[in-house]
């Protein structure tokens, strides 16, 4: 592989893949522009499973990008989810890694 197309293939090889995966991705963007959200709200929002919400959330909590408060409202459950500071932080490196991505191949497409 020529020294060129290894710089190409470099900033994709960087891309954080706990946030690549795209139903990760999409719970990090809805996070990313709100204080915090309920499960109910983002299993409604993102149309997936409980099972598989649950999974991707619990992948995102134990990679540290976000915090996780059950809580009870009367007698019913409440799970909070909330982009911490570390996710709040990881998800803007990976749109910059991404616009940098993008741009190298607009450059290279112009």
């Amino acid at each position: 592989m020529t020294k060129r197309k290894e710089e190409k293939k470099q900033p994709i090889l960087e891309i954080d893949r706990l946030i690549h995966e795209p139903s990760r991705l999409l719970i990090l963007s809805l996070l990313y522009v709100l204080e915090n959200a309920e499960f109910l709200f983002l299993l409604r929002q993102t149309g997936m499973a409980q099972g598989n919400l649950s999974s991707h959330l619990k992948r995102l909590e134990d990679g540290g990008y976000i915090d996780v408060t059950k809580e009870f409202v009367g007698k019913k459950p409440r799970t909070l989810l909330a982009l911490n500071q570390s996710g709040r932080k990881a998800f803007k490196q990976y749109v910059l890694e991404m616009k940098k991505i993008f741009d190298g191949l607009h450059a290279e497409i112009n």
